[in-house]
């Protein structure tokens, strides 16, 4: 008897020990759990934000580099399109200065040159060794190409000079890059054809002041222009005297 029941308190005490161990295996797992869980949760919202975040530097940078590229594009066309203005520029001014008539004179380059009589004229001042207009010239120039529009059978005589400082070959190339500078100007602010100018480059062969002083050597580095019209035909034909028919009645 007391045997078995030995034997039933220890088959008991074994189901105790056994159902304290479940039950505290299933209280530490409940707690691992409740532990573990927002910890897993919040990593997993980071993970999502980082992933999120990642997309959006990319969005980025993709949106970074489609406009870097399109303001290369846009700064390529413009680029572009200032060299081909540039090149028209060029263009023009070369076939300008083919089309420009060169003469060491207008006698026995112009007919009937006797007919053409000055109407206005207009000279502009270089510094030394210089062929740039100032705001000075330009203004002086725009008083005189104020009149070329309402002129008739009209030509331009643009002749340039230097000082005698240099050889006579430089500066004739001198004296004529400053009468293209003003041919140039006229050209294109008033547009005067290219025939209409007739460019004499003297150099320094002809003095309007002396050589030996400044201010005779500054006024010798000078373009002038001539405008000169043809007055033969800016004349109008002569209206003859209407003569009454023969045998018709006299005037009153």
């Amino acid at each position: 008897m007391t045997r078995n029941l030995r034997a039933g308190f220890a088959a008991a005490s074994s189901i105790a020990a056994l159902s304290l161990v479940f039950a505290t295996g299933c209280s530490s797992k409940n707690y691992v759990r409740s532990q573990t869980e927002p910890v897993i949760q919040k990593t997993n919202e980071l993970d999502d934000a980082t992933a999120a975040n990642n997309r959006s530097i990319h969005d980025v940078d993709s949106r970074s580099q489609a406009g870097i590229q399109q303001a290369q594009n846009s700064a390529n066309q413009a680029q572009q399109k200032a060299q081909t203005a540039n090149q028209a520029a060029n263009t023009a001014q070369q076939n300008a200065q083919e089309a420009v008539n060169r003469a060491d004179s207008l006698s026995g380059v112009i007919a009937n040159l006797d007919n053409y009589k000055q109407v206005g004229d207009v000279s502009v001042t270089f510094g030394f060794n210089k062929d740039i207009l100032t705001k000075a010239d330009k203004d002086q120039l725009d008083q005189f190409g104020s009149q070329l529009a309402s002129a008739k059978s009209y030509i331009l005589e643009v002749t340039g000079g230097t000082d005698s400082v240099g050889s006579k070959e430089y500066n004739y190339d001198l004296s004529d890059r400053r009468a293209m500078a003003v041919v140039q100007y006229l050209a294109s602010k008033y547009n005067v054809p290219a025939h209409k100018f007739y460019l004499v480059g003297l150099g320094k062969d002809v003095e309007i002041d002396s050589n030996k002083t400044a201010a005779g050597r500054a006024k010798n580095r000078h373009v002038e222009v001539q405008l000169l019209s043809n007055t033969a035909d800016n004349t109008p034909p002569a209206q003859g005297n209407a003569s009454a028919p023969s045998g018709s009645p006299s005037g009153q």
